[in-house]
């Protein structure tokens, strides 16, 4: 049986960020708690040694993140920056609520990557569904508890 992978679509922000993360990790952190885990197996009886088990927990989740940050790394897609005339993962979109007479603008990003207090979207949102691959001028209905629409004023690229 295969399993799909979700891709995660990164901006090269982002992705600088998980390297430099995961850089810091494997060189710097991962060898200071190998030390702490010397220093404290010098100290005698393993049983009863706070320092030991502590420094093992934080040996455990230097390497989660590790093993975490690596999958990421290896089914990644870079979010292309490149103008475009439809609305894409990496777009910044203005659009106005046809029920509210609000406007607001977002950028869509990968599901890594979102944080709605920033107006960074997740691709896999329902807003998101609605205006992929949609041009300036269009009207969309945007799916959810209460269905609104919505009519896309602008788009740029991130």
């Amino acid at each position: 049986m295969t399993t799909h992978k979700q891709k995660n679509y990164l901006t090269s922000e982002a992705l600088a960020e998980y390297q430099a993360k995961l850089k810091r990790l494997q060189e710097v952190d991962r060898p200071q708690v190998i030390e702490e885990i010397k220093e404290a197996r010098n100290q005698g009886d393993l049983s009863e040694n706070a320092e030991y088990d502590a420094a093992r927990d934080k040996q455990a989740m230097i390497e989660n993140q590790i093993t975490e940050i690596q999958a990421i790394l290896d089914n990644y897609e870079l979010i292309e920056t490149s103008d475009s005339n439809h609305v894409r993962i990496g777009s910044i979109v203005s659009f106005k609520n046809l029920s509210t007479q609000t406007t607001q603008t977002v950028t869509i990003v990968g599901a890594l990557e979102a944080d709605p207090f920033s107006e960074k979207i997740s691709n896999l949102s329902p807003l998101a569904q609605a205006l992929l691959d949609k041009k300036v001028g269009s009207v969309v209905e945007v799916e959810g508890p209460h269905k609104y629409n919505i009519e896309i004023l602008d788009i740029k690229r991130i």
